[in-house]
């Protein structure tokens, strides 16, 4: 049991309900079906950077192999060299590690290659499988439809001698892409349209990231697939929905490849997968993004993927967090962003040190306060960790409040600064303005306010009232600090789901304002790439790879509160 069921179950005294999967799993360990033994894996294909819905499977193959005190491997399906490369298995193994999850080992189906030709030549020897000369157009012509059969490749008669020589052939070299592919003898009437001699190896004349040029024939994902899972023990091959119509595919050539039809098998399971609005899944579409510049790279913080929340400033547990609280299906929905972020504030609220940053800067000059005073004012780290302690923030004549905590004429239940009115720094003194100064145009330029000595936050003995508290910085101390402010990279729901427009119609242009006039506190200077702060009654924001001491750059994580809720509501 994962320390997340454990605390669950004190929590409640009851014993957490089981998904379909775990029940599944439970039944299989009492009936000895595999033993006691649970060996999971999770198995993506090297051709793009993990998204936020493969972090949903990695949570649901590491989570029960944690739960049920089993095994998860790490396989690599790179069956496809042109599309695969070494970064995107940096990237996979990066992303995996900071999810929090170790696996048992790691495998590519790429070690499988000379047994899995073997298989292919033995379905051949067995009359299963042939070598057919048709065109990929060809071939799918004469697919048929779900209600009408297809049509049977004039070469699907050739003899065992003349598929064996072909397929030695196509291994060899002696043919150019797509002039001849091998595929599996099944039956073209089935009302399944993935048994109709589904392809098996088809001929790729390039260098895998791994064999080099050793192969020139790559075996397809359904051939693959089913095999690799034997090879390794596999106990629950845990899949996607649009994978249920593949399986009696992966059961028949397992049936086809073992001697003893009542040995071990590995068993195919279908769940729904992660669908989020406002957001893309496909990996297509988001090389498409980022070939096309219309981000920065896969680790852009408005991408979906792992590497792009991390840098956003998102945390392993609030995405683990989240795919709990999205669970297992059998059918698949929608789930709103709105859950993922709520997930994240629930985190960040609980770790982010609490600092002081003004965004819109206005200036106000304390004009009773002493010229060349200074003062360290004590601030709370974070009222949710009474461990977290407190910090200095200076205090001086001159301050940065925000422009929005001013109004000149304001509405009556307006409790910030006004004209005449009071207010309260937090954790500093009340000030009252006095004066506002604009410039030859018309534009305030800076207040000139009064503070009360005696009504210093902790020892407040003015008898003032106040019914607003602003933050501020210290104009003499603050630190000018560059500001990345996101929003949801599309402006639409399901960006993919019209028919009549392309997804990148929906592209967000306000999905990246940068901001260059923010200040910050002066500790901010030494704060580390992902270190996590909430800017007081702003939001939360975490340091990017970018930063330095000489100008730190924030990236916006997310708001205190879902504004979106308030647009579309």
């Amino acid at each position: 049991m994962t320390e997340d069921h454990k605390g669950k179950q004190e929590e409640t005294g009851k014993k957490p309900s089981l998904n379909f999967i775990e029940s599944m799993i439970e039944r299989d360990l009492k009936n000895q079906l595999h033993g006691d033994k649970v060996l999971t894996r999770f198995p993506p294909e090297p051709n793009g950077y993990l998204h936020i819905g493969h972090a949903k499977a990695i949570s649901l193959n590491f989570g029960l192999a944690q739960k049920y005190n089993g095994n998860c491997n790490l396989r690599f399906d790179d069956t496809n060299p042109v599309t695969e490369e070494d970064e995107y298995v940096q990237s996979i193994k990066e992303d995996i590690n900071w999810l929090g999850f170790k696996w048992a080992n790691e495998f590519f189906a790429s070690d499988y290659f000379d047994q899995l030709y073997a298989w292919a030549v033995k379905l051949v020897e067995m009359g299963k499988a042939y070598v057919d000369d048709q065109s990929a157009e060809k071939i799918s012509e004469t697919r048929g439809t779900p209600t009408r059969p297809g049509i049977e490749s004039p070469h699907r008669t050739r003899s065992v001698e003349e598929n064996l020589r072909l397929l030695e052939g196509m291994k060899n070299g002696e043919f150019n892409d797509g002039e001849k592919v091998l595929r599996a003898k099944i039956d073209m009437a089935s009302p399944n349209m993935h048994l109709r001699d589904p392809a098996m190896y088809r001929i790729k004349k390039a260098p895998h990231h791994r064999t080099g040029n050793k192969w020139c024939i790559y075996p397809m994902y359904d051939f693959a697939h089913g095999q690799s899972d034997f090879i390794e023990g596999i106990t629950h091959s845990l899949c996607t929905l649009e994978f249920e119509v593949h399986r009696p595919l992966y059961d028949w050539f397992l049936d086809q490849i073992l001697e003893d039809k009542n040995a071990y098998r590995p068993r195919q399971t279908e769940f729904a997968r992660l669908n989020i609005n406002y957001t893309i899944m496909s990996k297509r579409k988001l090389l498409e993004l980022v070939e096309e510049e219309h981000v920065t790279g896969w680790d852009d913080p408005r991408m979906p993927t792992i590497s792009g929340m991390r840098r956003r400033g998102y945390t392993p547990l609030s995405i683990r967090n989240f795919a709990e609280k999205v669970g297992i299906a059998k059918r698949n929905n929608i789930i709103d962003v709105a859950l993922l972020e709520h997930s994240v504030r629930e985190d960040l609220n609980k770790i982010s040190q609490r600092v002081f940053a003004v965004l819109d800067p206005l200036k106000v000059i304390l004009t009773n306060y002493p010229e060349n005073k200074e003062e360290e004012m004590m601030a709370v780290n974070n009222p949710e960790d009474e461990n977290a302690g407190k910090r200095p923030v200076m205090f001086s004549r001159e301050l940065y409040i925000e422009q929005e905590d001013f109004m000149e004429n304001p509405p009556k239940k307006f409790f910030r600064l006004a004209p005449g009115g009071v207010v309260r720094l937090k954790y500093g003194y009340i000030i009252q303005c006095n004066e506002v100064v604009k410039d030859q145009s018309g534009n305030i330029k800076e207040l000139h306010c009064e503070y009360f000595p005696e009504s210093r936050s902790g020892s407040d003995t003015s008898g003032i009232k106040v019914k607003g508290t602003i933050h501020w910085l210290s104009a003499k101390h603050a630190v000018p600090a560059e500001l990345r402010m996101y929003d949801r990279l599309f402006s639409d729901e399901d960006p993919s789901g019209h028919k009549d427009k392309d997804y990148r119609e929906f592209l967000n242009p306000d999905s990246l304002i940068i901001n260059e006039k923010a200040f910050v506190e002066s500790s901010l200077r030494n704060a580390k790439p992902l270190d996590h702060f909430q800017f007081e009654r702003k939001g939360y924001f975490s340091a990017d790879h970018d930063t330095s001491s000489d100008k730190p750059v924030f990236n916006l994580t997310v708001t205190l509160r879902d504004s979106w809720a308030k647009i579309s509501g």
